[in-house]
């Protein structure tokens, strides 16, 4: 069969739909079944964007084929035997990747219930949370390294807003709408940017559909496992997937719920969905402030309460070789600021982000390509800094600053088909990306100063090649070479600041800056698989970073962060040499990872807290004024050395009364120095966890307690130690396939997930508010989900 032919039938085969009634289908992702463990693939690394449904030769365990490996639209013949998928709670190890990823699949982001990306990860091995605003506005934290060095994407395109741009700024990605989410380290984040020296956190959903959805005909037999139906033409009678997602919690009264609709039929996929929460200000386990005993708390944490919203519809259309497909995102929040400036002023955000994407792929019938692919994206963030201008006085309510972000983004990309240099078989691709955003923070409090708010008005310019090739010497072993070119250009202004970043009594005026930078990276991998299904694998990596606009062009108040914030527009590339060593088992009873790593930068940028108190205007920075409080804080540079360790497992012990239980374990350290030996300000502590878990086809229930030790390497300004504390979670599932005469739903998941059980004081030590916030005491979550 030719080329031609088989894709025909593939992208054909994609607009047949199963008969059966419009509740019988299963999203793509779902599991059709709770089997036992098994072992399934992922894409490599050069392959993780092809929607073709091919895989590499390497392991993953529990890594569900989700739609951020964005497959093609397939629908396997009639006479072809579903995957079965394995259990719920199985520990995620992926194999083929040249440094660590973690993956967090759909059955766990519904247990979890983080609703927030940081809060979702905070546990996560070489993960955590800036935890500002818990619940809110906690953006994640990758090897001690945050903000501009962790990029946020959502479907392939960039998340949009200003989270990178204050801590108290909250990420436009719900996990509440979200399938799956991987942290990508390594080589592959070079297809992101620069931005990602840390990682790249990627949240995939449906919001565009990248595959038919499928119907099933008639109920589950044995084992939970669809029956598929004779394929129905292109004019059947069509496909109608519901499910609904619904939540409470005990530690803050909140409530969540949702609903996602997939549909299909005559080529033409469609997805909708729409979500809400809502949560009162938090339980605490004891008194919040550190260093002011004489404020009423009355047991939970003062004004940490939280709403949000959001829904998106979105559509895609299959035709021979490729797909095309578009969707609308609307993402609101309002959320309150906890601390004692928060709690004096009121202080809340909020938050709206309009969303537009659209992504294709297109696979042509030639010799040389594989695939194209593109991803164009544009987003309109707007958020409102809420407050008393006048802690006394609560007739002056209003808007204290608002940030704008208006962004866009194209990504293309093209994949070569393999070819055979006799030494090795060859996998090249090559990528093409452009961006542009523009900033505003004006301030309403002073609107004819000649310096409002966080900073003037500025935009950048970015655009960047990248080529990936990929060599398979053998079945047991893999290399790749990687490379990324950046030009980069920024426009916006400061004043000229003295030496010491305070006034010197002279007139001080806006001067335009203009820099440009041009970041080059590279990075090598190797791949070697070894006896007794043992991966290892070595990367080394070279990172070129520009500064980003808050780096350069800050020169004002952050009411929220009770900063003063100051820029420095004479800031160089930032560049990180990096080694990572890894060893991973993803099949058998003995699942692991662990790996090793040491990053050496050169003009590390980082925000300085320097110890003078400010205002709301330059020259009253060190002034002496009680009154002042605002924290300066100035973005420098020194060279910095990051070193660390992350390990994980899962072991099966035995049977226990019809299934399988085991104990699991994790470690993760980070030690961040500057070259004179000091501290790297706010990394996260040694934490050590273990636990027990047990499963059958139906049921998962595991204990797990997490202990972080003390951190007590710490900036010599602006920073004080953090307590150590022991994090006990326990959570109990239970999945069933269900009769659909009854309510119409054909599987049903519960739960009960246990957090802090120990009600623990946890001060997040990467916080700059941890003295004054505590994160969430003991609570119980309950959460059901439906499936139509």
């Amino acid at each position: 069969m030719t080329l031609q032919k088989k894709r025909a039938l593939h992208i054909g085969g994609a607009s047949w739909l199963l008969l059966g009634a419009m509740h019988g289908g299963a999203l793509a992702d779902d599991p059709p079944t709770q089997l036992p463990d098994i072992t399934v693939t992922a894409p490599s690394p050069i392959q993780r964007h092809r929607t073709a449904p091919t895989r590499a030769p390497v392991h993953v365990v529990r890594a569900a084929p989700s739609r951020n490996r964005e497959r093609a639209a397939t629908v396997q013949p009639a006479q072809a035997a579903p995957a079965p998928a394995p259990q719920q709670g199985v520990l995620p190890v992926v194999t083929d990747q040249f440094a660590t990823v973690t993956v967090v699949p759909n059955e766990e982001l519904r247990r979890s219930g983080g609703a927030t990306l940081g809060d979702l990860l905070f546990s996560k091995p070489g993960i955590t949370g800036s935890s500002f605003a818990p619940g809110a506005s906690s953006r994640p934290i990758i090897r001690g390294l945050d903000v501009n060095r962790v990029g946020i994407v959502e479907n392939g395109l960039g998340g949009g807003g200003v989270s990178d741009l204050g801590e108290d700024h909250f990420v436009p990605i719900d996990p509440f709408s979200t399938n799956q989410i991987e942290v990508v380290r390594g080589p592959a984040a070079l297809r992101y940017g620069s931005t990602s020296i840390g990682g790249v956190v990627s949240a995939t959903n449906n919001r565009i559909p990248d595959a038919m959805p499928t119907c099933v005909a008639t109920p589950f037999q044995s084992y939970g496992l669809p029956v598929k139906a004779p394929l129905a033409d292109a004019g059947g009678p069509g496909c109608l997937n519901v499910e609904t997602r619904t939540s409470v919690s005990s530690v803050n009264r909140g409530v969540e719920g949702g609903m996602l609709l997939d549909a299909g039929g005559n080529n033409v996929a469609v997805h909708a969905d729409v979500y809400g929460r809502t949560t009162s200000d938090y339980s605490i386990p004891s008194y919040p402030y550190l260093f002011d005993q004489t404020r009423p708390v009355n047991g939970r944490q003062p004004n940490s309460a939280t709403q949000s919203d959001g829904a998106s519809v979105g559509a895609s259309y299959f035709f021979q070789g490729g797909y095309i497909g578009a969707s609308i995102t609307q993402n609101d929040s309002l959320y309150h600021i906890p601390g004692i400036d928060g709690a004096d002023h009121q202080t809340r955000i909020d938050a709206h982000q309009t969303k537009i994407a659209v992504k294709g792929e297109y696979r042509p019938d030639a010799a040389a390509i594989d695939a194209v692919r593109f991803w164009v994206g544009a987003t309109d963030y707007r958020h409102n800094e809420l407050g008393l201008a006048d802690p006394t006085d609560l007739f002056s309510d209003g808007v204290r600053q608002t940030f704008t972000s208006k962004e866009q983004e194209a990504r293309v990309e093209v994949q070569m088909m393999p070819f055979n240099a006799r030494f090795a078989t060859v996998t090249t691709a090559f990528g093409l990306q452009g961006g542009h955003q523009e900033l505003t923070a004006p301030s309403p409090d002073n609107p004819g100063a000649l310096f409002n708010g966080l900073w003037s008005p500025n935009n950048n310019n970015r655009i960047a090649g990248y080529v990936f090739n990929e060599f398979k010497f053998t079945d047991s072993t893999k290399a790749q070479v990687a490379g990324r070119i950046e030009h980069v250009d920024l426009h916006g202004s400061t004043p000229d600041f003295p030496a010491d970043f305070l006034p010197d009594g002279a007139p001080q005026s806006s001067v335009a800056r203009n820099p440009s930078y041009t970041p080059v990276s590279g990075s090598v991998g190797l791949i070697q698989n070894l006896p007794g299904d043992l991966v290892g694998s070595i990367t080394a990596q070279y990172v070129e970073r520009a500064p980003k606009p808050a780096e350069l062009f800050s020169r004002g108040a952050h009411d929220a962060t009770a900063t003063f914030d100051i820029g420095n527009p004479n800031l160089t590339i930032e560049t990180a040499k990096s080694v990572e060593v890894g060893l991973r088992k993803a099949t058998g009873p003995f699942r692991f990872e662990v790996t090793a790593y040491y990053t050496r930068f050169s003009n590390f940028i980082y925000r300085r807290l320097t110890g003078v108190m400010c205002g709301s205007d330059f020259d009253s920075c060190g002034n002496g004024d009680p009154s002042n409080e605002g924290r300066q804080a100035v973005y420098s540079q020194r060279d910095a050395t990051f070193r660390g360790a992350e390990f994980q497992s899962q072991l099966d012990i035995g049977p226990l009364n019809g299934g399988i239980w085991g104990i699991e374990n994790q470690f993760d350290v980070v030690r961040a120095t500057f070259i004179d030996g000091s501290n790297v300000p706010r990394i996260p502590p040694v934490r050590l966890g273990s636990g027990v878990y047990w499963r059958d086809s139906n049921w998962f229930t595991r204990i797990n307690l997490v202990h972080a030790f003390a951190q007590n390497d710490i900036a010599v300004i602006g920073e004080t130690p953090t307590a150590g504390y022991n994090l006990l979670n326990a959570e109990i599932t239970y999945n069933t396939k269900l009769n659909q005469s009854w309510i119409g739903a054909r599987e049903m998941t519960l739960g009960l997930v246990g957090n802090n059980l120990l009600n623990q004081n946890i001060r997040n030590s990467v916080s700059y508010t941890k003295d004054e916030v505590l994160m969430p005491g003991l609570g119980v979550r309950a959460f059901a989900n439906l499936k139509f």
